[in-house]
């Protein structure tokens, strides 16, 4: 009996063990390749086959793939339910980064840095190639893991890393919301937009090396249903290049 309660003192202290380390695991560990987001609207008429896009993308493992819902089109005579100004205000940002300003949609911003045509599947796996520069991955690791309503975020760099100032951002986003649409452009369509983000928030500044950071659960998945890291560079308080991101569980 007491060799017997050793071992089920010992099973019970492993379990325990195992039950804690799985906590701490990863909730995505493959790393992606690219970050695609996509500013569309329930006003504009040439939107929805880059919404079915973006729903396939969602889909790949290694691909973060963003709904970013834009305002400018609510004149036209439907008020988009899922848009905000500061996703608008993000575009136009986009375009004062590079230069171009050009904002329209839809339109796909991959990593931060290439724009495309939002429905054009050829152009925008060409500028997912011309941003990843031949590498299989982003060039920061994100791991997030989850314990006790709080969200842990690990940012390390690794030997491809070469720039190393970025913020470290958390987005709450809807995995999939269908939305029938009454008057405008779109008038009796219903559509299906998938990892529509809700806000924009701002963690902490990454300068190289390992860093972590603290969310509460609550606020990562402020009204949505899950979420994803970016770490992302600046240029003159501008959205510049993504050099990391990550899917909270569940995308």
């Amino acid at each position: 009996m007491f060799h017997g309660g050793i071992m089920v003192s010992q099973l019970k202290a492993t379990l325990a063990a195992l039950a804690f380390a799985a906590s701490l695991q990863p909730a995505w560990a493959e790393p992606p390749r690219a970050v695609v987001e996509l500013f569309t609207s329930q006003g504009c008429s040439s939107c929805p086959p880059a919404d079915q896009l973006l729903v396939e993308y969602s889909r790949q493992p290694d691909i973060v793939a963003l709904s970013l819902p834009v305002n400018y089109w609510d004149y036209l005579g439907w008020k988009d339910t899922l848009a905000h100004v500061s996703f608008t205000e993000r575009q136009k940002a986009y375009a004062h980064s590079r230069n171009d300003r050009q904002v329209f949609t839809p339109q796909i911003i991959v990593n931060g840095k290439k724009s495309s045509i939002g429905s054009d599947r050829a152009k925008v796996e060409k500028a997912i190639q011309v941003t990843t520069k031949g590498r299989s991955t982003l060039p920061v690791n994100v791991i997030i893991t989850e314990r006790d309503g709080t969200v842990t975020i690990a940012v390390e760099e690794t030997p491809d890393t070469t720039q190393r100032e970025a913020e470290v951002w958390i987005l709450p986003v809807l995995k999939s919301q269908t939305v029938p649409i009454e008057r405008g452009e779109n008038k009796g369509k219903t559509i299906t937009y998938a990892n529509v983000v809700r806000s924009l928030n701002r963690v902490g500044e990454w300068r190289g090396g390992s860093a972590r950071f603290e969310v509460p659960l609550d606020m990562a998945r402020k009204d949505g249903d899950a979420y994803v890291v970016l770490v992302q560079g600046t240029d003159a308080t501008r959205p510049g290049i993504i050099l990391g991101a990550a899917k909270g569980p569940g995308l």
